[in-house]
């Protein structure tokens, strides 16, 4: 009897560490994989981005160089139509991707072009309050780097939708300055385009006259004794693209799908009027556009081969490739360069791989599937007894 008990609390413990092997194990890969697709792919991923270099020119060398990040269409879901696991996922996707490019790149500036969020336009107070606090908490950042924000119609809404509360609480969080200086360079932050707004259109006017007033047109009658800003053709960036008739001449992995370029965009709806892209180009005369909302890669020429860039959206929610753009820029020149995040289909097939090997695992420790080594191994001396 004795030995019999002995024999089967032998057994009971070979099984005991069977099962903790097999725990073990599980354990191993899962953690492998969640700290894979979940941290580490976004470091091997945005490590491989760098900062393009400006071709200055040899007289000008000791001009000062400002890295920017621009990205855009961050559309963080609301309350009405955010569901909680795909909030869960796709800010995740974005904090992870923003902190580590903010680590690995070290920017000096971001810019986010507009449609922060995907309800503001007609969330509640409390909704609004919510959305900001997770805003602020995926997009944190040091205090040496700045942040400027460009409103989106998903912020304020479209022209009939707006309204001054829905523009001021916006303000209130971002305090959006029309136009930024930094190192010599100038920057116009253009929002809905609302050019029949005879307010929005009387700050375009002042900012033109600024930047008149900053390049050749310096009469003392004319600009008066306020500080002149840089010598420095601007950056326009904006929410909505300038005018173009659809998305045709786009290519690129990051353009809009086939299917879709040759679709025409409406006015005032996809892309601001023919009347007021051509205001923006004549008053501020901008050497470099760069706009957002169409969650889609383009590059187009507008009047005298201004260029304008269409930055793709941030998120996986609206792209399964999402990217950023960034810039060296210098008073006089500029480079760009496009860094990639981590595809999402990418990311589900690693999970989809991890959970097959899981099964194996399972199968092979329960007898039901024999060991791969064991398997190659029975394999290899049939073969060779042939």
């Amino acid at each position: 009897m004795a030995l019999i008990g002995l024999g089967f609390g032998r057994q009971h413990l070979c099984l005991l560490k069977r099962r903790s092997s097999l725990l073990l194990k599980l354990t191993a890969v899962v953690f492998a994989v969640l700290l894979f697709c979940e941290f580490l792919i976004y470091y091997l991923v945005i490590f491989r981005c760098d900062w393009p270099e400006v071709k200055t020119p040899a007289h000008d060398s000791g001009q000062k160089t400002l890295k920017a990040m621009f990205l855009a269409d961050t559309h963080l879901l609301g309350e009405v139509r955010g569901h909680w696991l795909d909030k869960l996922r796709r800010e995740w996707q974005m904090e992870r991707a923003f902190q580590t490019a903010l680590w690995l790149l070290q920017p000096e500036v971001v810019f986010i072009l507009g449609d922060i969020f995907d309800e503001g336009k007609w969330s509640s107070f409390q909704a609004w309050a919510d959305d900001v606090e997770r805003f602020q908490k995926i997009f944190r950042h040091p205090r040496h780097v700045q942040l400027k924000v460009v409103a989106g119609n998903h912020d304020i809404g479209f022209h009939y939708q707006m309204s001054t509360y829905k523009i001021k609480r916006f303000e209130k969080v971002f305090n959006p300055e029309r136009l930024f200086s930094w190192k010599g360079m100038n920057v116009a932050l253009e929002g809905d385009g609302c050019h029949i707004c005879s307010e929005a259109e009387a700050e375009l006017i002042e900012i033109s006259h600024k930047l008149n007033c900053s390049r050749e047109e310096r009469g003392p009658g004319r600009c008066g004794r306020a500080p002149l800003l840089p010598a420095s053709a601007p950056v326009l960036l904006q929410h909505f693209p300038l005018f173009r008739r659809s998305d045709a001449n786009c290519s690129g992995e990051d353009a809009a799908p086939l299917e879709e370029r040759a679709i025409p965009f409406k006015e005032r709806y996809d892309v601001l009027s023919r009347e007021a892209s051509q205001q923006l180009l004549w008053w501020l005369r901008p050497r470099l556009i760069l706009s957002g909302h169409t969650h889609s890669a383009c590059e187009v020429l507008h009047g005298a081969g201004v260029p304008e860039i269409s930055v793709p959206s941030f998120s996986w929610r609206n792209r399964n490739n999402p990217s950023f753009i960034m810039s060296s820029m210098t008073p006089t020149e500029y480079a760009l360069a496009k860094c990639y995040l981590p595809y999402e289909n990418t990311v589900l097939a690693t999970y989809c791989v991890a959970a097959g090997l899981l099964v194996v695992l399972i199968l092979v420790h329960s007898g039901l599937l024999p060991s791969p080594l064991l398997f190659g191994w029975n394999l290899l001396r049939k073969f060779k007894t042939m």
